[in-house]
């Protein structure tokens, strides 16, 4: 989908406008010398000094023309050239530009190029994003399909049968669980209204929702955090579940403020991530519980939803379990 296409009709440059202003101004100076020579009969040629104003009238002109050049209209020129070879070259275009002229434009650039890079990443990111989802759904529909071809034409005791109903149901489940993370991470995508929770709210929601996870958190510092609960729910849902998957029985929130942000650290007793594995947690689909139907989209579900929201979440080291940081802006 392209953007609004503008109207194509004549419309002057930049560099016609500031020549033409620029030969205004010079001829202001030019009318007045003759206008005054036409008034004065008694010598029809100009004199050294009007000579002289004229032509320091047009030096200045010419300086001033060579400033707007360099710090206005060549920048501008070249950051349009520029805006264009990053619509065909991709990220190998965003290259800083020789000169900015002006402060104002340099930060415009600066912006510009900013958006370029997120757009970029983006387009990068859904590309291989559609290739992973594909692989997924291919796998569970494929067996589905073997499972039910078998069923139909090949002859099979009761057990035998069961047995691939089974796996047809597992399959099914698989699917069901990857089109719930794909609605949750679509919903991440998406600005969401501000809000406000706080540890004890989280560790009450979790109590309730994993009643065999022990879910235990700071009293005494329990500041505001600026999530909304539903996303709240959904990020510190997804940490929750991990760390039963891993064997946790218990989770502990714990919270540190400061003038710009809040970081909360929910730490479990789990078996914790291996040191192979702690690079590849936040990746889509990495999982190591694939066998037992992990869509491995947990993580990267929190992450996008907490980075909609200016926040952040990292892995940290722990002696046991494993330990997550998730670092939110104060408003």
């Amino acid at each position: 989908m392209s953007g609004p296409r503008i109207t194509l009709k004549w419309r002057p440059s930049l560099g016609l406008i500031v020549f033409s202003v620029l030969l205004t101004v010079l001829a202001l100076p030019a009318s007045v010398v003759i206008w005054f020579r036409a008034l004065d009969n008694t010598s029809s040629r100009m004199g050294p000094i009007e000579l002289g104003a004229l032509l320091v009238a047009l030096v200045l002109t010419i300086g001033i023309a060579f400033v707007l050049t360099r710090t206005i209209t060549l920048p501008i020129a070249a950051l349009v050239l520029r805006a264009r070879e990053i619509g065909t070259g991709g990220r190998a275009a965003i290259q800083p530009l020789d000169t900015y002229g002006t402060s104002e434009i340099a930060t415009l650039a600066q912006a510009f190029f900013d958006l370029a890079a997120r757009l970029v990443d983006r387009s990068d990111y859904v590309q291989s994003f559609a290739a992973h989802v594909s692989h997924e759904l291919k796998s569970p529909l494929t067996a589905i399909r073997g499972a039910a071809e078998l069923l139909r034409d090949a002859e099979m005791t009761p057990e035998e049968r069961r047995r691939f109903l089974d796996h047809i149901v597992a399959d099914a489940d698989r699917l069901d669980g990857l089109l719930v993370r794909l609605r949750e991470l679509a919903r991440a995508e998406l600005p969401m209204s501000g809000g406000h929770t706080s540890l004890a709210a989280i560790a009450a929601d979790l109590s309730a929702r994993f009643p065999s996870l022990v879910v235990e958190f700071d009293q005494e510092t329990n500041p505001g955090i600026a999530l909304s609960p539903e996303v709240a729910a959904i990020v510190f849902g997804h940490l929750a579940d991990n760390s039963l998957q891993h064997g946790a029985t218990q989770l502990t929130l714990s919270a540190a403020a400061n003038a710009n942000a809040v970081s909360i650290v929910a730490a479990d007793n789990g078996r914790g991530i291996s040191p192979g594995n702690r690079a590849l947690v936040f990746q889509p689909f990495f999982s190591t519980r694939r066998s037992e139907g992990g869509t491995g989209m947990g993580l990267d579900i929190a992450r996008a939803m907490l980075e909609a929201h200016g926040a952040s979440i990292a892995l940290i080291q722990s002696q046991v379990g494993a330990a997550f940081e998730i670092t939110v802006p104060t408003e």
